[in-house]
């Protein structure tokens, strides 16, 4: 089958393998890009898949509390000087706080009035397009909300207070001290920045996702001839690594770097006061799976394909 100059690029920015490489891969899975992956992970041409290191979209990611609530949102813009421009900061505040009454529902969210404007965000957004003079989008929002404890936030690369490139809320369930909650939230909001887990737990992780893994660890383990019996072995290994790498509760603290996150939590129950759950997180990352067009590049990757 034909192979396009948009999937070979594609499968780059995912995987940092050589073009030819990724044409060749799409060819040998028939254009399936995400098998493909597998393919070049199978071979030890691409050790990992994360699309999040290649962002390129603008903009701000903004937080916004109110007592045991919060809430993030996402709008983009064309270049990083729009960050910087106190119109557009303040439209993101803005539709941060109205966030939270939209329960995190962008849709909601969007058509909820823009304070003193009597225009919707919608509408709003529009208007600051033309003063602005940028594309400038509402992408997404997400609310999290403790019934007792604290939330923790953290926002990274900060321009102003709450307005930033990486947003990230984690809520703490607790009868304990609420400022020493809130200090271990945005420790662990700061890990959650620096780490970027898949889900907090093994239990949430996505069950395709983990097969895929398995797969892939299955096809590696087999290449080293050994035989059946070491080779579920190893692979079960490898799975359990693979929760300690991606899942929050499992990954080794930053703050500390000795403890698990779950660990680290129960050693603070002592100095809050009471037992402590970590409820769940939201991390958003500015243009996290937006791909930016470069035409130098592209030519390039057309070459490469064969379809220049």
């Amino acid at each position: 089958m034909s192979i396009s100059a948009a999937d070979v690029k594609k499968l780059r920015e995912m995987t940092g393998v050589g073009m030819m490489d990724c044409k060749k891969a799409l060819t040998e899975t028939n254009g399936d890009i995400e098998a493909a992956v597998d393919w070049l992970r199978t071979r030890g041409l691409a050790q990992a898949a994360k699309k999040a290191d290649r962002v390129t979209a603008e903009g701000l990611v903004g937080v916004a509390v109110d007592g045991n609530r919060a809430a993030l949102v996402e709008i983009n813009s064309e270049t990083d000087f729009v960050a910087r421009n106190e119109d557009f900061q303040n439209i993101v505040r803005n539709v941060a706080s109205l966030a939270l009454s939209a329960n995190g529902d962008v849709d909601a969210l969007a058509a909820a009035e823009f304070p003193g404007t009597g225009r919707t965000v919608t509408n709003e957004l529009a208007e600051a397009i033309g003063r602005i003079g940028e594309n400038i989008t509402l992408r997404r929002a997400a609310l999290m909300e403790v019934s007792e404890g604290a939330l923790g936030t953290y926002v990274h690369a900060a321009v102003t207070e709450g307005l930033g490139r990486i947003g990230v809320l984690v809520g703490l369930e607790s009868t304990g001290d609420k400022a020493k909650l809130e200090e271990l939230g945005k420790q662990i909001a700061m890990h959650i920045a620096a780490i970027k887990p898949l889900s907090l737990s093994s239990d949430e992780l996505d069950r395709e996702a983990v097969e895929r893994e398995r797969t892939v660890f299955i096809e590696q383990a087999k290449a080293s001839g050994k035989p059946d019996n070491i080779v579920e072995k190893m692979v079960e290994g490898r799975i359990r690594k693979y929760y300690e790498e991606v899942t929050l509760l499992a990954q080794t603290f930053v703050i500390d770097g000795e403890n698990t996150v779950e660990q680290a939590v129960k050693n603070a129950e002592a100095d809050v006061g009471a037992p402590i759950t970590v409820t769940g997180f939201v991390i958003f990352a500015l243009g996290e799976g937006i791909e930016r067009q470069d035409a130098d590049f592209a030519a390039e990757v057309a070459a490469a394909a064969g379809t220049a």
